[in-house]
């Protein structure tokens, strides 16, 4: 049900009323000059803040009142002057800070973390499982300033894409929550992270979904990993229109630019490229007989086995949990000698092995300093160095690993040196992926832009309905009672007919498909010069409602 616009006068004339009662209090003698109250604003150092909890209908509303309180000398304060101060600061608030609120749309940001700008040992401790992306939506989205959230976190990066009411606001509360929720403090938080607003942060997603922000250019596991994130967001409260509506179109561009520019031939996920450092670290004519051990055989280590396969390995050993999924991956991969082992045989595998993969779930490392250095020596064959590639996170092997000399472990961030091959026909395949991204994202604008629009309708329509049943109801009552049930449905036929055909012409150019900026800028003029012409106070109403989510979020 809409709420009125005196809801909302209400609510300010609280506030002012509970101003002017602090203002008081603070000096006897002191009048307090009309107060600068900001809802969900941006709060300044120099100012007091107070919260005031006010009710209606059972619900708490939870506004951050700020006030800057000015002393004058020889002010007499009385009760007429304090009514008229307060009416004008009400006043005041109409005009100013709740108007530029309301008209201020919600921006899209990004709060991430990637290999680009974080260190493995910092990723790993932001890392969400997928289990827990429905609570981390939950409980970004009962801050204060956040609408809509969404998390992706792989093993590359971790990134939380938010609708906020304001920015700054909004980035300080999702850092810190961030914090509380890893350990690590805001400051090294802030120093590592990178921030994208509304069209560079739409740019990022989409560069993301295609490939190109990947270690690996192209590479087709992270459009998996956004679709998971669609998937996984699908009825959860919190992954709201704007943030669903984000993802969708970044699968959209994800395949659209692999499918036009075939970006992803000769590229390589995550486990292709931990196969390829592997064999450049090992000697060339090594590289059938090395003895391979890959601990893990989910999705990730799946994969390195079928690239493993793929570059000539024909015999590997597999430790894993179960063996379940180790004789599937044997019944997929026909040619080659894949040995199960339980985890218990792990150490006793790993003696054996010249290279070891590891891609588990395991929040502890398997493989730390101790766990090595009593390891036999590997042969001269293959270089005399042990080779550990984890492409975990949380990692599975420790970098104190790298202090013996008969050992090397490289973790996901080491696959940088892998991607340098082909550089010149990747960048070329990017520029043409940045066409249809650059594209695909002033559509996306324009769609969002559209949906400015929407309580522009609803208000016309419900204005519409409510003329029409009252001149119907008026119409209905001169005819009389014993009209014939056939000739009341005919006549409140008749009138819908009349409002449709009139609202046809309005509704359409309160429409816009988004594939042109003209057409989009039309539009948006249209709905000002309705809400005009016709009082619809809808930037009221869009205030409205974003209290009312931010308290039916508190309440539940």
């Amino acid at each position: 049900m809409a709420v009125s616009s005196a809801f909302v006068g209400a609510k300010l004339e609280a506030l002012m009323v509970s101003n002017t009662a602090s203002s008081s209090a603070v000096s006897a003698s002191a009048s307090a000059s009309p107060a600068q109250v900001g809802l969900f604003c941006k709060p300044v150092a120099t100012r007091a803040k107070r919260v005031a909890l006010m009710r209606r209908n059972s619900g708490i509303i939870r506004a951050e009142v700020q006030t800057e309180i000015v002393d004058h000398a020889n002010a007499a304060s009385s009760s007429a002057s304090a009514s008229t101060s307060s009416l004008s600061a009400l006043e005041q608030l109409k005009a100013s800070g709740a108007d530029r609120y309301t008209k201020e749309k919600s921006s899209i940001v990004v709060i991430g973390l990637s290999i680009h700008s974080a260190p493995v040992e910092m990723r790993e401790k932001l890392a969400i499982p997928e289990a827990e992306w429905p609570r981390a939506i939950g409980e970004l989205c009962g801050l204060n300033h956040i609408e809509e959230a969404a998390v992706l976190s792989t093993c590359n990066r971790m990134e939380i894409y938010v609708v906020a009411l304001s920015r700054h606001r909004g980035v300080k509360e999702v850092t810190e929550w961030m914090s509380k929720t890893s350990g690590i403090p805001v400051s090294e938080i802030c120093e590592h992270r990178f921030l994208l607003y509304d069209k560079d942060a739409t740019q990022h997603i989409f560069e993301v979904s295609a490939g190109l922000d990947s270690l690996v250019l192209g590479e087709g596991q992270i459009l998996a990993q956004v679709k998971q994130v669609v998937k996984v967001g699908q009825g959860v409260l919190g992954f709201g229109r704007n943030i669903s509506g984000l993802f969708k179109h970044a699968i959209t561009v994800g395949k659209r630019v692999r499918t036009e520019t075939n970006i992803a031939s000769g590229a390589v996920s995550v486990s292709s490229a931990a196969v390829e450092l592997a064999l450049m670290k090992l000697p060339e004519s090594s590289h059938s007989t090395a003895r391979m051990l890959v601990i893990g055989a989910g999705k990730m280590g799946k994969l390195v086995i079928k690239h493993l396969a793929a570059k000539g390995c024909t015999k590997m050993v597999v430790v894993n949990r179960t063996e379940e999924r180790v004789s599937a991956i044997r019944e997929d991969i026909k040619d080659v000698e894949i040995i199960y082992k339980p985890l218990t045989e792990m150490q006793n595998c790993s003696a054996e092995a010249d290279v070891i993969f590891t891609s588990t779930a395991s929040e502890i490392p398997l493989f730390l300093k101790e766990h090595v250095v009593d390891l036999p020596p590997v042969g001269p064959t293959v270089g005399g160095v042990r080779l550990f590639v984890d492409i975990s996170v949380p990692r599975n092997v420790g970098s104190c690993v790298n202090e013996l000399e008969n050992a090397r472990v490289y973790n996901v961030d080491d696959l940088k040196e892998v991607v340098a091959a082909n550089k010149e026909d990747r960048l070329r395949k990017a520029m043409e992926a940045q066409t249809i991204i650059a594209e695909e994202s002033n559509q996306f604008e324009a769609w969002r832009d559209s949906l400015e629009t929407v309580p522009t309708i609803k208000k016309l329509r419900a204005y519409a309905e409510r003329i029409r049943a009252a001149e119907l109801d008026k119409c209905l009552s001169k005819m009389g009672e014993d009209i014939p049930k056939k000739t009341r449905k005919a006549v409140d036929d008749l009138s819908r007919g009349i409002v449709n055909k009139l609202l046809h012409g309005p509704m359409q150019h309160l429409r816009c498909d988004g594939s042109d900026s003209r057409t989009l800028s039309e539009t948006l003029e249209n709905m000002h010069a309705l809400n005009r012409m016709f009082s619809l106070e809808t930037e009221i109403s869009v205030l409205e409602q974003k209290i009312r989510a931010k308290v039916e979020q508190t309440q539940t």
